[in-house]
């Protein structure tokens, strides 16, 4: 038995107008300054007031958002008690947006204690939408909820199905400002959600069509889109992959390159789909060792490779490494600019909560201790994984 979340979603350049059937009194707008500054939340903000919304604004978020942050957040909601919350960004507005709106209607949980097992009783008080600024994160469609806990250093998985957005507003052209870097890591990381939406151990038969969907527009679109922004094909079909990995991971699962970059992302503030892209190739060729054939049919379906086993799940690894290189990204932990003395020191605690995070429950192959320390160690120097 499996169950299948996803909010309404709207695609496509003109996919704002979905705001002039929003109907409500107050909003509150989730955002970070970044997209405050390039004036997108301006027009969200236009479009709710126009529809008779009074809308107020929390940019106060941060990257890899803190527990700290969304607890003022929901302060915030509290004392303004809009029946909307409007998340517009990147994953990690869109991410503490999630937070906020539980806690507002939840004041007696605290954020670690969002979880899929308990009933949260939302829509009480307001409903979610999520805007989604960059092609990468697939947060807008997701119940996931990434928190930063600034005292452990460590990243928490959360969510429940409840918090999912009842409106996800998918529109290409407020990505179009993204500059290349950032498109190439938030790109990355969809092709990190794909790759292990479909590898994992908790796909479905519907999670494998998005997920295979997604790796093929990405490896076809993403070189574009980081070579030039205005190509708005590109950028719409990324946005398009985005979502649809968002969908598909959202619905399985994501495996042990995630767990691995929630680490590193905590340790040495590395931008997540960065973290979790590099690890990715080094965790497909330990999962081919014993567990190949997931990773061999989607080389096959995207048409990097027709062998069988381990070949074909080696030769994904190989694609998900070019790609980086085309896009002029990092492919080891070295060349993203974290120094050994660093790396060796932070090296157990890496272990610790790569292995304690929710993510690592459906790795087709799981990792001892010292596997998952060697696994760290290969990423680290950027050396290919036979063991």
């Amino acid at each position: 038995m499996w169950t299948f979340v996803s909010p309404r979603v709207v695609f496509g350049e003109d996919a704002l107008d979905a705001l002039d059937r929003v109907t409500g009194t107050r909003a509150l707008i989730v955002t970070d300054r970044g997209v405050l500054d390039l004036g997108l939340v301006e027009r969200v903000r236009e479009r709710l007031e126009q529809s008779g919304f009074e809308v107020e604004v929390f940019a106060d978020i941060e990257p890899d958002p803190s527990i700290p942050t969304v607890e003022r957040g929901a302060e915030a909601a509290r004392s303004f008690a809009p029946d909307w919350i409007v998340a517009v960004g990147g994953g990690s507005p869109l991410d503490a947006a999630k937070a906020i709106w539980v806690l507002y209607e939840r004041p007696d949980l605290k954020p670690a204690e969002i979880n899929p097992f308990i009933d949260l009783g939302l829509r009480e008080k307001a409903r979610l939408i999520t805007i989604p600024t960059t092609s990468g994160t697939g947060a807008d469609v997701t119940w996931a909820i990434v928190l930063t806990d600034p005292i452990e250093h460590r990243k928490m998985g959360l969510g429940n199905h409840e918090n999912a957005a009842d409106l996800a507003i998918v529109d290409p052209s407020l990505a179009a400002g993204m500059p290349p870097q950032l498109t190439a890591d938030t790109g990355l990381d969809a092709l990190t959600h794909a790759v292990e939406g479909y590898t994992c151990t908790w796909h479905t038969d519907m999670t494998d069509g998005l997920c295979a969907h997604a790796v093929c527009e990405i490896l076809e679109h993403l070189p574009r889109a980081v070579a030039d922004g205005t190509d708005m094909t590109a950028r719409t079909r990324m946005h398009h992959a985005a979502t649809s990995a968002g969908l598909g991971f959202g619905n399985a699962m994501a495996s042990l390159a995630h767990a691995m970059g929630h680490a590193l992302g905590a340790a040495f503030h590395l931008p997540h789909g960065r973290a979790v892209s590099i690890c990715l190739p080094y965790t497909l060729e330990f999962i081919a060792r014993e567990a190949p054939e997931r990773a061999a049919q989607l080389a096959n379906r995207a048409g990097i490779s027709s062998d069988t086993g381990k070949s074909g799940a080696r030769a994904l690894a190989q694609a998900v490494r070019h790609l980086a290189n085309t896009i002029g990204n990092p492919t080891s932990l070295a060349e993203a600019g974290i120094e050994r003395e660093a790396f060796d020191a932070a090296l157990g605690k890496l272990v610790d909560h790569a292995q304690n995070d929710t993510q690592a429950i459906t790795a087709a192959r799981s990792p001892s201790s010292e596997q998952l320390a060697d696994l760290f160690r290969a990423a680290f120097d950027g050396i290919s994984v036979a063991f």
